[in-house]
């Protein structure tokens, strides 16, 4: 199995196209966290909508820009993102929809709640990082940061971590 996932970027920036493939059972979980990873990078900055597709993807050029590539995942991918509500950041398209689906619009809905800071401490704690690093990190107390964790973090990456343990 190939996870595919696609990047869509505001108006006028490229799209990007990132592939996770892998023979564990967990790709599906990898790739739903890597787009969540990749949204919290850029936020406030940037928002991304992000298509994930189930399927088998062919890259024919690997040195152009952007790749060249085909296949069922791709396509599922592009499906995906082209079902994407205008309240929807992150969407699925393959087997086990609705079940994945669900996940991902509760998940992108606690993000949206948070600010600046606690989606560094949300990347922060999905990257494995304690609250107490966190809070030297933020330069916060440790019951700041247990707070935020109470407010939507910890729901968030517990939800992510059930999610991979259930694939």
């Amino acid at each position: 199995m190939l996870a595919f996932v696609r990047l869509l970027f505001p108006a006028g920036a490229d799209t990007t196209y990132l592939a996770l493939g892998s023979m564990m059972n967990h790709v599906l979980a990898d790739a739903t966290l890597a787009t969540l990873l990749v949204r919290l990078a850029l936020l406030p900055e940037v928002d991304v909508r992000c298509g994930i597709g189930y399927g088998e993807v062919t890259v024919h050029d690997a040195t152009r820009q952007p790749l060249l590539q085909d296949g069922p995942g791709w396509w599922a991918a592009r499906d995906a993102l082209d079902a994407l509500g205008s309240r929807q950041r992150t969407w699925y398209a393959g087997p086990g929809a609705g079940r994945v689906n669900a996940f991902l619009v509760s998940r992108d809905a606690l993000v949206e709640r948070l600010n600046e800071r606690a989606w560094r401490m949300l990347r922060m704690a999905l990257l494995g990082e304690t609250q107490q690093r966190i809070a030297e990190v933020e330069r916060v107390s440790k019951s700041a940061v247990s707070q935020q964790f109470s407010r939507g973090i910890g729901a968030v990456r517990d939800a992510q971590v059930l999610f991979a343990s259930e694939e």
